[in-house]
This record gives structure tokens, sequence and C-alpha cells, in this order.
């Protein structure tokens, strides 16, 4: 395939990605208006389940591949990359209060399978017990959010204040099922098509697989939640953007690790850079973002500015001083 259409491909899946990230924020808060569900649920469940398929769909074509350094690189750069550069956006823009009671159980799960994962560098390899330890922190995920939804559905339905919603129509149903449903096509086939060509383009270069993994594919397959946060963003949805931020994290370090330890059929090897740069580079992140929130209710614009700070300088580091 020649340079022109490589450019094409990849100019083609930033456009599905765009539009699939609109109709995917109307609908998924459409979803949330109509259910009642708390959007920063519909946020970490659904919209993280579409969002973090690329992710999943790399990292386990890579793992299948035996190319272990892009399957690592690509989950953990991920998580360093909806931090570090989609959530610090998202603080810039749309710092405030939070009830801290929303967001600790998320954050604490995506804190732990960050910390096991980190450990697992230390040990050279993630282990197939740790693999199953992740396994754990993602069920708990999912059983925290319904109960979640549970009870908070359950206050409302007690609050006579609360308005009382009106059943949508058979078009409105049919509308923002169909949104929700391209919208999800559009940002994962854009992110395919945007990772496949960004990744040729950097192998004309002659870039290391690893640094492949942790930038270009990670930055790549983060887009749908770039795109789902500025949509956010500009549709004034911040709790639809974190929870979403929160959620695709956990999936990646606590589905989307363990599935490519069973998918390869063995402990995943983590390479020395992995564990020197990578892994404490997704944990330092984290921390920044969370800690001082949970401590002080609120997400603000300074997390924003230092993560951004945080996360140039590692790619800084990672392309031009660590290496392969």
């Amino acid at each position: 395939m020649n340079l022109a259409a490589i450019l094409f491909l990849f100019v083609l899946g930033v456009i599905l990605i765009v539009k699939g990230g609109d109709f995917f924020v109307d609908a998924s808060s459409w979803i949330a208006t109509v259910s009642g569900i708390p959007k920063l649920i519909i946020g970490a469940t659904i919209v993280s389940l579409a969002t973090t398929m690329p992710e999943m769909l790399v990292s386990m074509m890579a793992a299948l591949q035996g190319k272990v350094d892009m399957s690592i690189g690509n989950a953990v750069g991920s998580v360093t990359a909806n931090i570090g550069l989609i959530m610090a956006i998202s603080l810039l823009f749309m710092p405030g209060a939070i009830r801290r009671m929303d967001y600790l159980p998320k954050a604490a799960l995506m804190m732990t399978a960050a910390l096991i994962i980190v450990i697992g560098g230390f040990q050279g390899q993630v282990s197939i017990p740790m693999s199953i330890i992740l396994l754990v922190v993602f069920v708990v995920f999912i059983f925290e959010n319904i109960h979640s939804a549970k009870r908070t559905m359950a206050a409302e339905s007690l609050d006579n204040s609360s308005p009382k919603r009106s059943l949508p129509s058979r078009n409105e149903i049919f509308v923002n099922l169909a949104k929700f449903v391209l919208g999800a096509v559009g940002i994962v086939a854009g992110a395919d098509l945007l990772v496949d060509n960004g990744s040729e383009l950097a192998r004309i270069v002659g870039v290391s697989e690893r640094i492949i993994g942790v930038t270009i594919v990670a930055i790549g397959t983060s887009l749908p939640e770039l795109v789902t946060t500025i949509t956010a963003v500009a549709k004034k949805q911040s709790s639809l953007s974190v929870g979403n931020i929160l959620g695709a994290n956990i999936l990646d370090l606590s589905l989307i690790m363990p599935l490519c330890a069973v998918v390869s059929r063995k402990p995943l090897p983590i390479a020395q850079a992995s564990a020197l740069a990578d892994l404490p580079a997704c944990l330092l992140v984290g921390a920044i973002a969370i800690v001082p929130a949970m401590i002080t209710s609120k997400f603000s614009r300074w997390q924003g500015v230092v993560l951004l700070a945080v996360y140039i300088a590692y790619v800084v580091i990672t392309c031009f001083f660590i290496g392969a």
C-alpha cells in the first residue's frame, strides 16, 4: 500500500471516530435520561465497554501473534493516555465538585488493578494467579455498578420531588438505538483504521514494537475515549466523560490483560523498559488524578495541567531516552 492510500485511510479513521463519538454520546445521554440510571454509571459501563473495544481487539490480536510487548504496551499505554491526556483535557475544561462515594469504589478498583500490574512488572511477568485476581477486580467492578445503579434508582423512586420520566416513543427509541450502534461501529472502525495506518507510518520510520504500543497504538485505541470526552465536554456531560475514562481504565487493566494471558496460554512477560517506565507512569498519573479528588471531593484544573505535563514528559522520555 502506498503512502497516499495510508494517509487517506488514516484521515477516514479520524472522520469515523469524530462522527461516531457525537452519535454515541447523544445516545448514551438519552439512555441515562430515560432509564434513570446515573450518567456516571452509563459512562463507566456501556460507554466504557464500547470505547474499550479497540484496545481489547488490538491487544488480543497482538497476543495471538506473539507480539507481547505491543499487547501489554497497548493496554497499559492506553490507561496512561486515558488519564494523562484525555482526563487531563476533561479536567482543564470541566473541573468541579463531585460526590466522593460515587467515584471512590471505581477509583479504588482502578488503582488496585494498576498496582497489581506494577507488582507484576517487578516480577517480570503478569502471572496466571495475577490474571485471576485482575478478573476478580473486573467482576467486582460490574457488581459495584449494578448495585450503585439500583441504589440510585431506588432513592429516586422514593423522592416525590423527582420529575416523572415519560415513556419514549417507538420512533425515539429506534433513532437513539440506531445512533448508539452506528456511533459504536464508527468509533471502533475508525480506531481500527487509525491504528493500522498509524502503525504502518511508524514502521516506515523504524520505531520499535514497544514504543508503537505505548504511543501510536495506545493513543490510537484511546481515541474513542478522547472523542467521547471532547464531545461530552462540548455537551457539558462531565459525569459521562469521567465515568467513561475510569471504566475504560478498569477494563483495560482487569479484563484485557487477563484475556491476553488466556489467549497466549501463558503468563505475559513484561520487558524491563515497560517495568521501569510504562507501569510506574500508569500508576503515577492515576494517583495524580484520583488521590486529590478523593480527599477534596472535587476535580481541579491544576490536576489537568499536571497530568498533561507528566504525560508529555513520559512520551518524550519513552521515545528518546528509553527506547525498546
